[in-house]
């Protein structure tokens, strides 16, 4: 590739009229190459780091910045190729273009490669030399996934040379912030103008279709500078001055983290640091004497007397410190059998202990402190001359689906997250969460089954968990992980616990008959990786990663998982059987659920009886949606493969729950339905409802519309992507025209957005206005949208259906279950987390109760967001009847 042809991109970008950039310019370097960083303050600081190459500066955002420490790698995000006239460039590129912001050279000089330069991008790994101001010594770029993505995410690593220096010790770009040029600052970034409302002009559209696909390709597509780019953004917390002169307690609980689905909504609200592979250990130290416990309290010192060594020389008179113990394997990334060998063969001067939480210090209780002040307080303890026995657990600032692929890729966990703000509690809490790059919890092992061939020890370990009344539940087996050293120590002790009775619940929760075991006392916990769990409650492609002797094995459950949202939410998970138990149990004012055992959807197994219990339990979430709004049924007497029947007006029997309403609000039809109680949820499932739509307005003022609704219906070879895109840009015009908008998914191929507005036109005119956005829209973008319903109209495009704003009709309600295969649910979602959603059916009827916890609280601001319509016709040029 050309240099012209490899910087078309960089052009395509910006307006050179507008901004001061370079357009091209340059010479090639005869000998050295050149290299350049540059501190960009855009909507977010980083630096670019640019060696010349091929005619071009080839490019790569740091959002951090480089690093000395060898330790510490930073992610760098590979972007267009850039002139090399750019590496002279410093200046502010205005408000509207691409990179708004103030940009300096903080540093310059030569690079060397280290053999070829092109086969080592090529294949992902470039290792060089820089000649620099402020950077010099050997370093590597590392490419993190495969090398068909836009943007590729690398990794940016310093060479342990005579350059390199740790962190703790020295920062570079904080001791060294400024131009190697001017001696200039990198200043805010300007401020973007306000965008006028009383025109909206076609350009403007346009320009912000550029700006929302660019954020769309940010968050969704592959992360970019902007995408990986963190700014600590602290939230307002009241803090508590700590409480002093404490005495410090004897024991100590620590706080357990909620393992999550999903990074948050606001993932800025919360601090990310590694997830360590070991064993949690809580520190006591008091007058120089020091004890470690594990997290149930079992006293470990003895066991770690070159770590209580290190740790009695602290410089505090007395403290609690939190962590978590590790070896480190031959890549640095942890390894748990490593760390269990080291116990078994009392070699434990290699453990490290990573230290992340800081309760008590110095007669001070901080666990009412936010979780900011006492890391930083933990960060000041401990010195470099600790280390490597005690480390302090940095924070990251990148997005956590961006650093959860790197962690990964490094051999690690995965990530915690903490919500910024939050005090120390010594339980479970949903304030810390978990991301794990893999599923992955310890089992209770009950048995094992007799090797084959040549292996030695045992075949498969058969697993389970206990469930809530205590018994143990079968969850699979497995049979890799294991080398002959580990399969003959394993087996010792198992022989020691052989017993002549299954330790496993009998029926649907033991282990099934055709397999041959032999039963093992429940003493003994392992620690597995499994790929999922199936709908019979087993675990997929498990791999044995070691024994646990820190946790009893009475304490073994399955482990919950929870949809956090910006703020801490509890999980509220229903399996099927609950689910079963729960609608077997129910009576409705008499009304008895009949063949709830009949399975209505081949693909997910779903029962009858399963669809009564969903809407029984999301009853207060999805009632306030129906409640004084006409409702229409969708039927399916034989489940959603047979014939389905869409129900608007009473047939005259009588339906316990279900209200009809005056018959002069639809003339010249039966009565209009209207559910308003759990009583009416459970006679429509009765009835085999599956789907609950909806009118625009309320049953009291139905000749008014109380909101609008934008239904995005993809034709065929529309993506996901550009169906998020396309949400963006809905979402973006509706802004400029001044009205709210909410989003959610529609539990089939698409998406839905709703706007609140005021009761002041008639459905004719609300539906003409609705029209009218989305004819605009298809005008303006042509390649995204069109306004014409219809199969050979939408190929490639993406129809927004205004007719749902006409009278009579109606959008299937948020939380009600769709009758299409696997069972999707349209669940409300905050637009942060339009990047997360996979697809319109994200969750199912299976997974939706995850989302409980969160329930409505994605449209707390609806009724704050509800306006007129009238100065948004105006915006657009659009002429009611009315006047």
């Amino acid at each position: 590739m050309g240099a012209r042809e490899a910087l078309a991109p960089y052009h395509r970008k910006r307006d050179f009229a507008k901004t001061p950039e370079p357009h091209s310019g340059g010479k090639k370097g005869k000998g050295a190459l050149a290299f350049v960083i540059q501190k960009h303050h855009a909507s977010r600081l980083h630096y670019d780091f640019r060696l010349e190459l091929d005619g071009t500066l080839k490019s790569w955002a740091v959002p951090k910045g480089p690093c000395l420490d060898p330790h510490v790698k930073r992610m760098a995000v590979l972007v267009e190729d850039h002139p090399i006239s750019y590496g002279d460039f410093e200046g502010t590129i205005p408000p509207g273009q691409y990179g708004a912001g103030t940009v300096i050279v903080w540093d310059r000089g030569d690079w060397v490669p280290d053999g070829d330069a092109r086969k080592a991008l090529a294949a992902g790994k470039l290792k060089f030399e820089l000649r620099g101001e402020k950077l010099s010594g050997h370093w590597t770029l590392v490419r993190m996934r495969g090398h068909d993505e836009k943007q590729e995410p690398w990794l940016l690593i310093k060479e342990n040379d005579a350059e390199a220096r740790a962190l703790d010790a020295y920062d570079v770009t904080e001791a060294r912030p400024d131009s190697v040029i001017s001696g200039a600052s990198v200043n805010a970034p300007p401020k973007a103008a306000k965008v006028g409302t009383k025109k909206l002009a076609a350009k403007k559209v346009a320009d912000k279709k550029v700006g929302a696909a660019k954020a769309v390709a940010n968050k969704v597509a592959t992360p970019t500078a902007d995408a990986t780019t963190v700014v600590a953004k602290h939230v307002g917390v009241k803090r508590k001055s700590a409480s002093r002169n404490v005495p410090l307690p004897e024991t100590f609980a620590p706080q357990l983290a909620t393992l999550a689905t999903a990074p948050p909504a606001e993932p800025d609200d919360w601090t990310w640091e590694l997830k360590f592979d070991g064993y949690r250990l809580l520190a006591r130290v008091e007058k120089g004497k020091v004890r470690c416990f594990t997290r149930n309290g079992h006293d470990w010192t003895d066991k770690l007397p070159e770590l209580a060594r290190a740790l009695a020389q602290l410089d505090v008179r007395s403290a609690w410190l939190d962590g978590e113990i590790v070896v480190l394997g031959e890549n640095g990334a942890p390894d748990f059998q490593g760390l269990q060998n080291a116990f078994e063969k009392h070699a434990t001067a290699a453990i490290v202990y990573w230290v992340f939480d800081l309760p008590f210090v110095d007669g001070e209780d901080l666990r009412e402190q936010p979780v900011e002040t006492r890391r930083e307080r933990l960060g000041a303890l401990l010195t470099d001359d600790l280390a490597p026995r005690l480390r302090f657990s940095e924070s990251f600032d990148a997005l956590p689906r961006d650093l959860l692929a790197s962690v990964t890729a490094l051999g690690f966990e995965g990530l915690i997250g903490k919500h910024k703000g939050s005090t120390y509690a010594s339980r479970r809490s949903a304030e810390w969460i978990k991301l794990k790059s893999q599923q992955r919890q310890e089992f209770v092992i009950g048995g094992y089954t007799e090797p084959k061939g040549s292996r030695a020890g045992f075949g498969a370990l058969l697993l389970g968990v206990h469930d809530e009344k205590g018994a143990l539940r079968y969850c699979g087996n497995v049979g890799t992980g294991f080398d002959c050293g580990r399969l003959a120590d394993i087996k010792q002790k198992l022989d020691v616990l052989a017993t002549d009775r299954s330790p496993f619940a009998e029926g649907d929760a033991g282990v099934p008959r055709s397999v041959k075991a032999t039963w093992v006392k429940p003493r003994l916990v392992a620690e597995v990786a499994f790929g999922e769990w199936t709908r019979d409650h087993r675990i997929r492609h498990s791999v044995f990663q070691g024994l646990r002797s820190d946790k009893p094995a009475r304490q073994v459950t399955r482990e919950v998982t929870s949809t956090i949202a910006g703020a801490p939410a509890k999980a509220a998970v229903a399996t099927k059987e609950t689910a079963m138990k729960k609608q077997s149990a129910r009576k409705t004012d008499g009304l008895r659920i009949t063949n709830a055992e009949r399975v209505i959807d081949s693909e997910s197994g779903v029962t009858k009886g399963e669809l009564v219990a969903y809407y029984l339990d999301a009853s207060k979430l999805l009632l306030p949606h129906l409640k004084g709004r006409p409702v229409s049924l969708v039927r399916a007497p034989e489940g959603i493969g047979g014939e389905l029947f869409f129900q608007k007006h009473a047939k005259g029997s009588d339906m316990p729950g279900i209200t009809l309403l005056d018959p002069s609000l639809d003339r010249d039809h039966d009565p209009l339905l209207q559910i308003d109680r759990i009583e009416g949820l459970a006679s429509a499932a009765q009835m085999n409802v599956v789907e609950l739509h909806t009118w625009n307005a309320t049953s009291s003022a139905i000749d008014r519309p109380d909101r609008m609704t934008f239904d995005l219906d993809p034709g065929d070879g529309v993506d996901w992507a550009h169906m998020q895109e396309a949400a963006l840009l809905m979402r973006t015009l509706l802004d400029e025209l001044g009205l709210g908008s909410f989003l959610k998914t529609s539990g089939g191929k698409g998406l839905h957005v709703l706007v609140p507005i005021r009761r002041h036109y008639g459905w004719d005119d609300v539906k003409s206005f609705s029209q009218a956005v989305v004819q605009h829209m298809a005008q303006t973008i042509p390649d995204r949208f069109v306004a014409k319903s219809g199969p050979r109209n939408r190929v490639g495009k993406i129809f927004v259906d205004y007719l749902r704003n006409g009278f009579g009709a109606t959008t299937v309600s948020a939380w009600s279950v769709r009758a299409r295969p696997g069972l999707g649910v349209s669940v409300p979602v905050a637009w942060d987390e339009l990047p997360t959603l996979r697809s319109g059916a994200h969750w199912t009827i299976r997974d939706a109760p995850e989302r409980f916890g969160i329930g409505n609280a994605s449209w707390a601001g609806w009724e704050r967001a509800r306006k007129g319509l009238a100065s948004a016709m105006k915006v657009i040029g659009f002429v009611p009847a009315a006047g």
